[in-house]
């Protein structure tokens, strides 16, 4: 009995188990299909995506067609990436043999036109010079500068403040005696410094940074700053975190995705900080000055400032407030220390390395000059070998990767190329320094591309260190003055060679938009006739 309940029990739990097989079958079968669906699903949507990015970048092509020639243009990224993750001296050189000497690329959705070659450059700076007097409006630009100032800002405010601004450098006395006396106290100070040293390896840097921003200091405020002031040295601190921002790879983060860097980290909160810091040191000097100001002539550019907002308070049109005075300070900050500080200390490397040039310069400044009183900057008409060493110097060791950006104010049409409204336009200077067209030995270091046969100076069009047209350099009369004044003063009182040691200081420069020497040290070793005066 027990076995014919058994097998009855068999019988019923076989079909139950061929009927859980077919349907666990029917479930694998069904599961396959969808796989396999799912499988061809996406095989569509990749060929439509190709298909959809090979009509994106056709489109591309036929709509830019008149365009300057470039890398290919990605979404999103643009074609930046063909610059490569790190900045080299010859990046640009590369895209110039590729494409041409007036080439774009983009970054993101924005087109920029790089002009390369004295030729491209003059034809943009200064022929074009009007239709490419804007200045491009990056998200970082538009958060430092709020549309104020005389660098970053356009139309009716630009030009009404760089009028002023003008005028304004005119007055303090540049190229007088009233502002050359401030410059000459300064390399005074320098030299003071390094004597300190007693001939001893220093690093110049920071002595020369101090030196220079202090003149700035003078231009805007009318003082001086002792190198252990706190305040001083902060806003050193704030100018050097400033200008070296845009090198970093958060900028172009933030040109790209500005909304989403005011959630995140990184240095550029610290790049906007400093903004604040210089703003509010310009502040507290504007506080000082307004209580002075009616006892004493103006002296300083927030006196001529104040005195203008005086005038034109009844002026509808006048863009002349205190915002606008504290970005022209932090104007002056930007553009008129890090550049004059870094062209110094190429100075003193090269002289370093080239002990013979060196050596006819001071023989120079002694034999015309003599080595008693300080220096004035019409005194360059009688240097002319110590003037073409220090034209050779600015551009042998150019410290910018390229000129300030321009925009175009409407399209251009520029060497058979279309250039569309609003497109951001980078003059690339350095090419311009290093035209094989225009410099004999443009890689070498020769004082000669500034002399004629008889040993007379001789000024080149295309020495542009300072730009050219409608947006030249505000300060380049004033980098001039310092740099003509710290160059001489320095070189008449020492010697300046390498480390006991050392055969030769390195040459390679920190590749960002400034492009310093690499931190080095050189010994200052003090002349007979500088060490009695200043006993």
């Amino acid at each position: 009995m027990k076995r014919d309940e058994w097998q009855q029990s068999e019988r019923k739990e076989k079909p139950l188990e061929e009927e859980q097989s077919a349907y666990i079958g029917e479930r694998y079968r069904g599961r396959e299909k969808e796989a396999r669906t799912m499988v061809e699903t996406l095989a569509i949507l990749i060929t439509l995506l190709v298909f959809l990015l090979i009509l994106y970048l056709l489109k591309q092509l036929w709509s830019h067609s008149s365009y300057p020639p470039g890398p290919l243009r990605l979404p999103f990224v643009g074609s930046v990436w063909k610059l490569g993750i790190t900045l080299l001296k010859d990046s640009f050189i590369k895209l110039v043999k590729e494409y041409g000497n007036v080439y774009m690329l983009w970054l993101g959705p924005e087109p920029i036109v790089v002009l390369s070659g004295y030729e491209a450059v003059k034809e943009g700076l200064i022929n074009q010079s009007e239709l490419f007097a804007d200045r491009p409006a990056t998200p970082f630009i538009e958060a430092i500068a709020k549309e104020r100032g005389i660098i970053f800002s356009n139309g009716h405010t630009w030009k009404q403040q760089r009028k002023f601004g003008l005028a304004s450098m005119r007055k303090l006395g540049l190229g007088k005696k009233g502002m050359e006396h401030q410059i000459q106290e300064e390399a005074h100070q320098l030299v003071e410094m390094f004597t300190l040293a007693k001939g001893q390896p220093l690093d110049p840097a920071v002595a020369i940074t101090n030196s220079v921003t202090n003149v700035i200091c003078a231009v805007a405020f009318g003082c001086r700053f002792s190198a252990e002031d706190k305040e001083f040295l902060k806003l050193v601190e704030a100018v050097d975190c400033i200008t070296k921002f845009p090198s970093s790879g958060f900028h172009t983060l933030y040109a790209i995705v500005p909304w989403l860097m005011k959630y995140l980290p990184g240095p550029h909160r610290k790049a906007l900080a400093s903004v604040d810091i210089i703003h509010s040191f310009a502040r507290k000097e504007l506080e000082k000055h307004k209580e002075s100001l009616a006892v004493h002539e103006p002296q300083d550019f927030i006196d001529f400032y104040l005195c203008q907002m005086k005038k034109s308070k009844n002026d509808p049109k006048s863009t002349f407030n205190k915002n606008n005075l504290t970005q022209c300070i932090f104007d002056l900050f930007i553009a008129g220390s890090e550049t004059t500080a870094l062209t110094l200390q190429w100075a003193l490397l090269l002289m370093a390395n080239h002990p013979d040039i060196q050596e006819k310069v001071h023989k120079e400044i002694e034999d015309v000059l003599g080595s008693s009183r300080p220096f004035s900057y019409q005194d360059w008409k009688k240097l002319p070998y110590t003037n073409a060493v220090i034209h050779e110097i600015m551009r042998s060791e150019y410290i910018l990767l390229f000129g300030l950006p321009r925009q175009c104010t409407k399209d251009v049409k520029m060497f058979g190329f279309l250039i569309p409204k609003e497109a951001a336009i980078f003059p690339d200077l350095r090419s311009a320094l290093f035209d094989p067209k225009q410099w004999e030995k443009p890689q070498e270091f020769n004082p000669n591309h500034f002399l004629d046969k008889d040993g007379k100076f001789v000024d080149r069009e295309a020495f542009l260190p300072f730009g050219a047209g409608a947006r030249v350099c505000l300060g380049e009369q004033l980098a001039r003055i310092e740099i003509f004044i710290f160059f001489t003063t320095l070189l008449r009182a020492f010697t300046f060679q390498p480390p006991e040691g050392v055969k030769e200081l390195g040459t390679e420069a920190n590749i960002g938009v400034t492009c310093p020497p690499r931190p080095y040290k050189l010994c200052a070793v003090p002349r007979c006739s500088a060490a009695s005066r200043l006993k």
